[in-house]
């Protein structure tokens, strides 16, 4: 009789990380919270490439000198949540739009978008901002992304961007 040896998939779990906002720090999330997730029986593949969306434009478009980046993994029943914050508030991301030429970059949240079944921002404390994502573990995710209503930018972060206050 063979049987196949499955470990159950987790129903509840959190797993956190800070890492330098570069190149190599947006690597190690992507490889660091794949690791989690294979820990925790989960499916690899759609989490992993949003993670890697999300850390490589917190290390590219939310750097700031001495600042990191933090990835907060976090399942609950059938979702997986994918939350990265950087110390960039005042540069919002924007979904580009599809072009006819090719182009190197800024198609990274049209893939967010694909593969999540919502995704938005918040704001705060001063200065961070957070990016997330949620990707439904089961086959009937509704995709109704928010992440386009969720952009808009509140005059408020934008005024104390200008003086400059510091946090993160």
């Amino acid at each position: 009789m063979n049987r196949e040896i499955t470990q159950p998939r987790a129903r509840s779990g959190q797993f956190a990380v800070q890492l330098s906002a570069t190149r190599r720090g947006a690597r190690l999330a992507r490889l660091l919270a794949t690791e989690q997730l294979r820990s925790w029986g989960l499916p690899l593949d759609d989490a992993s490439h949003v993670v890697a969306e999300l850390a490589a434009n917190a290390a590219l478009h939310g750097y700031v000198p001495g600042r990191d980046f933090r990835v907060l993994l976090t399942v609950d029943g059938d979702t997986l949540r994918i939350e990265v914050a950087d110390a960039r508030g005042d540069q919002l991301p924007r979904v580009q739009e599809a072009r006819a030429e090719p182009s190197e970059c800024g198609r990274g949240l049209l893939l967010v978008e694909a593969l999540a079944t919502r995704w938005g921002i918040e704001h705060g404390p001063f200065p961070r901002k957070t990016v997330w994502a949620e990707i439904a573990l089961t086959g009937s995710g509704n995709h109704d992304p928010v992440g386009r209503d969720a952009m808009k930018y509140d005059a408020v972060d934008r005024d104390a961007a200008a003086h400059g206050v510091k946090g993160f």
